[in-house]
């Protein structure tokens, strides 16, 4: 469709859009397929790989900037309220505790809005579980949510074009 633009630029702003929250690699995969006319492997990977980046970050380094915003009572009412919420379920339920990142590794891979890395992280880090313990399963999550995208995407592109 954007056959102006050099490829490596699609395959550039294919990891950027994976980059980008709600987006993500579920919907980066499916518009550079349409979009860039990419082929599906190729765009799977570069949006992986926009996709995965900001996972570390955000579980890691995300706590500080909920505690310089929980200064200000707007933003502390809504992240004591969400960390308040998310922290008494998990201590409530041992099953939950026990298996935290299997759920994780379900919320994520599940491709509908708001259910990807990018939410995936921010639970993460309200339950204060550790970047080693998160990380791995809402990556596992991502290529499952992409792969089941892009396969979705390779089905109504074959039966449109028949």
């Amino acid at each position: 469709m954007l056959s102006g633009i050099p490829i490596i630029l699609k395959y550039i702003l294919t990891g950027l859009l994976g980059a980008f929250p709600i987006i993500e690699l579920r919907y980066s995969v499916v518009i550079a397929q349409y979009l860039f006319s990419l082929p599906v492997l190729p765009a799977f990977i570069c949006g992986l790989i926009g996709n995965i980046i900001p996972v570390y970050f955000i579980v890691k380094y995300i706590r500080p900037l909920f505690d310089f915003f929980g200064k200000f009572k707007p933003f502390k009412i809504i992240i004591d309220w969400a960390s308040e919420k998310a922290t008494k379920k998990i201590a409530e339920n041992e099953k939950l505790q026990t298996y935290t990142a299997l759920a994780l590794f379900l919320f994520v891979a599940v491709p509908i809005p708001t259910t990807g890395a990018w939410v995936g992280s921010l639970i993460a880090n309200f339950l204060e579980i550790p970047p080693k313990k998160a990380v791995p399963p809402i990556i596992a999550g991502v290529i499952v949510a992409g792969l089941i995208m892009a396969f979705a995407n390779g089905g109504v592109q074959y039966l449109l074009n028949g």
